[in-house]
């Protein structure tokens, strides 16, 4: 009987083909990989796209140092695991070196720094090509971009600019000193990713699932985790809460959802009534601004 493909068969070849297509228009592409659930999907997508083959591109990590240890637990174990390189450059060793200020504040993000640090790592290795696991469900800056979205020779993003892609044709023309960031889950919302995760059984770091953490509540009612990181006040209070973690970033600005989901199929249950996206309900750094996101973007933010 011929085999019925289904709406996550539809996607994974999407993606592969698009991963394939950077391999073979690129000459230096990179996957940034951050440990998170959609940069652990790629790398899956990765796995099936090119093995029995090494990948034809590093895995590249911008670390903040504000990171969730259990992320980057997983994310140690699993590049061992299937052998491939991983490279790691450091926030920290950009603002000492570009004399950068750090963040302040209660809730001190790095995430606006960590743009100087990727494009410096764009240009230590010349990268032509960063693959990263963006989706047009979680901003409505992202859904803006194209799936190959080319950066000018400063890095920089303009969405007046983007270049068609008709029937999955995609043009990875670059003049010298640009790079083209790519998505190959574009086309995938949250819910497809958990859907995805399940039916392949990909092996996530704990803090996706419900457990018990020190949390922090800030002015807007969110829950951040209590960490070193933080600048509390003696106002501030310490509770106990069963939590879980929809997007995994820099601990100062990424907060937890109260939650009572242990398994993947509990997280599909609960997403399913849920009404905000997930950087919107998580990422105080999204709510800066109307166009936080996209402000990031122009300047070179993934």
């Amino acid at each position: 009987m011929e085999k019925t493909f289904d709406y996550l068969d539809q996607l994974e070849a999407e993606a592969i083909y698009i991963m394939r297509e950077v391999a073979g228009q690129f000459d230096n592409p990179a996957l940034l990989f951050s440990g998170g659930k959609d940069s652990i999907c790629l790398v899956h997508l990765a796995l099936k796209a090119f093995r029995p083959g090494k990948f034809p591109f590093p895995l590249v990590h911008i670390d903040t140092g504000h990171n969730f240890p259990e992320a980057l637990d997983f994310r140690d174990k699993l590049t061992e695991h299937i052998g491939e390189r991983l490279i790691v450059r450091k926030v920290e060793d950009t603002i000492r070196d570009r004399k950068l200020q750090d963040a302040k504040g209660k809730f001190p993000s790095r995430n606006m720094l960590q743009t100087y640090t990727l494009l410096d790592t764009i240009e230590e290795f010349k990268f032509d090509a960063c693959i990263g696991g963006a989706r047009r469900d979680e901003e409505k800056a992202r859904a803006k971009e194209r799936i190959f979205s080319v950066r000018d020779e400063f890095g920089q993003w303009n969405p007046k600019m983007q270049r068609p892609e008709l029937w999955n044709h995609y043009n990875g023309k670059i003049s010298s000193g640009e790079n083209v960031r790519v998505f190959p889950i574009s086309n995938w919302t949250e819910l497809d990713v958990w859907n995805y995760i399940l039916r392949e059984e990909i092996g996530l770091p704990n803090i996706y699932f419900t457990h018990e953490r020190e949390c922090v509540t800030t002015e807007n009612g969110q829950l951040m985790a209590n960490s070193s990181f933080l600048n509390l006040e003696k106002e501030d209070t310490i509770l106990r809460k069963q939590v879980r973690y929809r997007t995994v970033g820099d601990m100062t600005c990424t907060a937890a959802v109260e939650s009572q989901a242990y398994t993947v199929e509990d997280i599909i249950a609960e997403l399913k009534e849920v009404k905000i996206s997930e950087r919107g309900a998580t990422r105080m750094d999204d709510r800066i601004s109307e166009a936080a996101m996209e402000d990031r973007k122009k300047g070179g933010y993934f």
